[in-house]
């Protein structure tokens, strides 16, 4: 393939990228949006995915997580952990926690539901400053059927999605 063809395919590969890029992130807005109103309404947190045919290709579960840990107020939190956890400071021309603390402290965290802090050599309980449980967004997870993928792909060549996945790139499709 001549610089020039390459240049061409990579220049229709990106243009095909960003629609489709923009069309799936509406599509999955879409369909978590559709998933959290049928577990409100039905209690549904999974659905099949289908081809126009009626082939399950995949399966698509809403993912509701727990809240999460998260530093809201780096001073107070530092000002915490300066006072019980010296060992943890990382102290240069700025004092910072260091991140693999802050990390395995905000999973503890998470773990327990609750920003507070056990010592394992005390007992003692402390209510760890500017850290808070932080609501997470619910989204759906896709998992797919083993020949899944293929058969997708096998429905696109044939001209089966046309109209239902962007009618602009296939036959059958709008002008």
């Amino acid at each position: 393939m001549t610089l020039k063809e390459t240049a061409g395919r990579t220049a229709v590969l990106q243009a095909l990228y960003e629609e489709i890029g923009e069309q799936l992130k509406a599509a999955k807005a879409e369909q978590a949006a559709g998933m959290k109103a049928a577990r409100q309404e039905h209690g549904t947190t999974r659905i099949e995915a289908t081809l126009p045919n009626g082939t399950v290709v995949a399966k698509v579960t809403l993912v509701a997580p727990q809240p999460a840990a998260e530093v809201v107020d780096n001073a107070a939190f530092l000002e915490w952990v300066r006072d019980n956890r010296p060992d943890q400071i990382k102290r240069e021309f700025v004092t910072t926690v260091r991140e693999a603390f802050v990390k395995s402290l905000l999973k503890e965290l998470t773990a327990a539901g609750v920003p507070q802090w056990v010592d394992q050599e005390t007992g003692v309980v402390h209510d760890v400053p500017g850290v808070r449980m932080q609501p997470r967004a619910a989204h759906t997870r896709t998992t797919w059927e083993a020949a899944g993928p293929a058969r997708v792909a096998e429905a696109w060549r044939s001209g089966a999605l046309a109209g239902l996945v962007l009618p602009e790139l296939t036959s059958g499709g709008a002008e």
